[in-house]
């Protein structure tokens, strides 16, 4: 297992806390070459875009590994993913990809370019590795065999009814700002939704942006997670609702996924159904 850092940095003790968190779970792990770097000029970055796309392109085609573990998020992923050689990359064949946040515009580009699931989970340097539910279904989805109606994530009912499509998103904000980059789902997609420290009229405007563009045009079903850090709570819920409700699909809202201490793992790019009269999430 290779971890990299395709985004921002961490502190070399957290790094280090993370490799041996997993090891711990049986992993042999291949840190990054430039795992611990730091830009010169822009502290958020983990060194500069081509060697954070480079550690990522070097530990996808080793045939030595077989999980990518994205140490964290931040900000920085929308700056490399275009050096990414992605003929390379289907050519080593699928791998396990995890991580969120920032990450979500890496999980939106290899799904489309590679066709394949991707992980949408806590990131290798995070303490919700030492949640157990959220390490629980992180492991289930690396080491097992998924199995046709086995659950994946519960959550409260906000419209009711039942839906079926290819699982999409992450982040909201990396979602709305990869219009004009990214195409709209042109297949049935259940798409799920988190986001941390934005303001309530921010939240709208996401969301507004993708309304008017069309993006919800094959969205059947919505999963929202975890909004953390928000100006106020139950303005941000007033907006998620006023702003989702009437495209008259099933959601359910409060789901355990995001940047709060539980992140249950989702495999973005697998066939599911969402029934939000139960208020679960399956594969299908």
């Amino acid at each position: 297992m290779a971890l990299v850092a395709p985004s921002g940095p961490m502190p070399p003790a957290r790094i280090e806390r993370g490799i041996a968190q997993l090891t711990g779970w049986g992993f042999d792990v291949h840190p990054g070459k430039h795992l611990f770097d730091h830009h010169r000029v822009l502290p958020y970055l983990a060194g500069n875009d081509e060697d954070r796309a480079s550690d990522l392109l070097t530990a996808w085609t080793d045939p030595e590994v077989a999980a990518i573990w994205c140490a964290r998020g931040g900000y920085g992923a929308q700056r490399m993913v275009d050096l990414l050689d992605f003929d390379a990359l289907r050519a080593a064949g699928p791998k396990h990809f995890i991580g969120f946040s920032d990450i979500t515009a890496l999980h939106t580009r290899l799904g489309r370019e590679l066709g394949q699931i991707t992980v949408h989970g806590p990131v290798g340097t995070g303490t919700q590795l030492t949640d157990p539910p959220s390490a629980q279904s992180l492991r289930k989805l690396i080491f097992g065999r998924p199995q046709p109606g086995q659950p994946l994530i519960t959550g409260a009912p906000l419209v009711a009814g039942r839906a079926e499509g290819r699982l999409i998103g992450g982040n909201l904000a990396l979602i709305a700002n990869d219009q004009g980059v990214e195409p709209a789902p042109a297949e049935p997609a259940v798409v799920i939704l988190e986001d941390v420290g934005e303001e309530a009229y921010r939240l709208d405007r996401m969301l507004t942006q993708l309304r008017r563009s069309g993006w919800f045009a094959h969205v059947t079903g919505v999963v929202l997670g975890e909004f953390t850090e928000a100006d106020d709570p139950t303005l941000v819920e007033a907006v998620l609702a006023e702003r989702l409700t009437d495209l008259r699909i099933p959601i359910l809202w409060r789901a355990p996924f995001g940047h709060a201490d539980r992140n249950l793992a989702l495999p973005l790019g697998a066939l599911v159904r969402l029934d939000a009269e139960s208020g679960e999430l399956t594969l299908i």
